[in-house]
C-alpha cells in the first residue's frame, strides 16, 4: 500500500521559522556593518559613541542565527567594542564611560546568546509537535489510490508550505454496504489547531458512511461530530471550527448521490467534456444549527468510463501576480482524455507554474474518482 501523495519535506526546520544565514553571508554582513559604523564614526569625529550601535549585532544574531554564530558575533562585537572604546582617541567619553559601554556589549552578548539557545529550542519544539501531528494526520488519511467494487480513487494532497505536513484538507473513502462513499473537506484554520477538527470529521466519516443507510444520515452525524468538537475546543478557551464538505455516494448504478455543505463543487468528465453537477450548496458541518432547512441530497449521471474530480478551494483559489484565479474548468477541458491517476498532480503542477512568483496561497487536495467502463 502506498502512502497518500504528500509533498516530502525538504528541511528539517519549522515552516514559519528563517534559515540561518551561511557563515559567508554572516561574515559579510558583520563587517560591512563594522565598516560602516567606524566610517560613519570617523565622518562624525565620534567613533566612541556610534560604536555603540554595534551591540545590535548579537541581538539581530539571536534572531536569525544558529547559538554557535552568534556565539561568533558576540565574541567579534565585544572585541571590536573593546578595541575602540578603550584606546583613548576619543576625548569626548571618560574612561568610566568607555568602561561601561564595554560592560553593556558584554550583558548584551550573554543575553543575546541566551536568546538565541530559547528561540532553537522552542523551534525544534514546534518542529517534534509537527513532526508528530504530520505522522498522524498521513495514518488516518486513507493510502490512495484506492479500490473499491465500484470506483477507484486516485489523487494527492499537498499542504500550504512545503515542509508543513499538517493542514486544513481531509478526505476519506469508505466502501458501504449500499456503495462506495468518498468525502472531501476543508477545516476553517490551519495547521495544528485545525487537526483536531480534521480528525473529528475523518472518525465519523468512517463511523457513519458504514452504519448509516441515508446519506442524510451521514452528513448529520458529521455534523453532530463537528459541533462536539468546538464544545469542547470553546470548554478548552480554543477558536470554534467549521468544516466545508462534499461527501458523495456511488452505487452501483450509473449514477451518484451527493450532498454539499458549502464546499467547492464537483467536475465530472466524460467523452472529453467537462460538466459541473447542479449540487445544492448548503451550510458548512458545525452551522448547520443556523438555518431550519433539511439536508439536500442531489443525484446526477456518474456513467462508466466517467470521471468525477474533487478539489477543495486551494485550487480553484491560486492566484497569479496580477490577482488573477487559476481558471480550473479551462484547464480541466484541456486535460479531460488524461489519465485519472495523471490528472491530480498535472492540475496542482499548472497551478503552481499559474501562480508564479504568488506561490501555493492554500492548502490543495485534488482526488480524481474513477468509474471502470463496462467489459465490452
Amino acid at each position: 500500500m502506498r502512502l497518500p501523495r504528500v509533498r516530502r519535506q525538504r528541511s528539517a526546520r519549522p515552516p514559519d521559522t528563517v534559515e540561518p544565514p551561511s557563515t559567508a553571508e554572516l561574515l559579510v554582513g558583520v563587517v560591512v556593518v563594522t565598516l560602516l559604523v567606524m566610517v560613519l564614526g570617523s565622518v562624525a569625529n565620534s567613533v566612541v559613541w556610534l560604536v555603540g550601535f554595534m551591540v545590535f549585532l548579537p541581538g539581530a544574531a539571536s534572531a536569525l542565527c544558529t547559538v554557535r554564530q552568534t556565539v561568533m558575533v558576540c565574541v567579534w562585537t565585544t572585541f571590536v567594542v573593546a578595541v575602540v572604546v578603550l584606546v583613548p582617541v576619543d576625548g569626548a567619553a571618560t574612561g568610566l564611560d568607555r568602561v561601561l559601554i564595554v560592560l553593556i556589549t558584554v550583558c548584551l552578548g550573554v543575553a543575546s546568546v541566551y536568546a538565541c539557545h530559547r528561540r532553537i529550542g522552542r523551534e525544534r519544539e514546534m518542529l517534534r509537535l509537527r513532526s508528530v501531528a504530520g505522522a498522524m494526520q498521513r495514518q488516518i488519511l486513507v493510502p490512495l489510490p484506492f479500490g473499491t467494487a465500484d470506483v477507484v480513487v486516485d489523487g494527492l494532497y499537498e499542504p500550504l508550505q512545503e515542509d508543513r505536513l499538517v493542514g486544513g484538507d481531509v478526505y476519506d473513502v469508505v466502501e458501504s454496504p449500499w456503495g462506495t462513499r468518498v468525502l472531501i473537506g476543508d477545516v476553517q484554520g490551519k495547521g495544528l489547531p485545525a487537526v483536531g477538527a480534521a480528525f473529528a470529521v475523518i472518525g465519523a466519516f468512517r463511523a457513519a458512511a458504514r452504519r448509516e443507510r441515508e446519506l442524510t444520515a451521514v452528513v448529520d452525524f458529521l455534523d453532530a461530530s463537528v459541533t462536539w468538537h468546538n464544545v469542547r475546543a470553546e470548554r478548552a478557551g480554543d477558536d470554534e471550527r467549521f468544516v466545508t464538505a462534499l461527501v458523495v455516494d456511488i452505487g452501483p448504478r450509473g449514477d451518484a448521490r451527493a450532498v454539499n455543505c458549502g464546499h467547492v463543487p464537483p467536475y465530472l468528465l466524460h467523452d472529453g467534456a467537462v460538466t459541473e453537477p447542479r449540487l445544492t450548496s448548503g451550510l458548512p458541518l458545525g452551522l448547520t444549527s443556523l438555518t431550519d432547512e433539511p439536508v439536500t441530497v442531489d443525484a446526477f449521471p456518474f456513467p462508466p468510463g466517467a470521471v468525477l474530480l474533487l478539489s477543495t478551494d486551494g485550487l480553484m483559489e491560486t492566484r497569479a501576480a496580477d490577482g488573477t484565479f487559476y481558471p480550473v474548468e479551462r484547464e480541466l477541458s484541456r486535460r479531460a482524455r488524461l489519465l485519472p491517476d495523471l490528472l491530480p498532480a498535472a492540475l496542482c503542477a499548472d497551478a503552481r507554474a499559474f501562480a508564479g512568483g504568488g506561490g501555493q496561497q492554500d492548502d490543495v487536495a485534488v482526488l480524481t474518482v474513477h468509474r471502470a467502463p463496462r467489459p465490452s
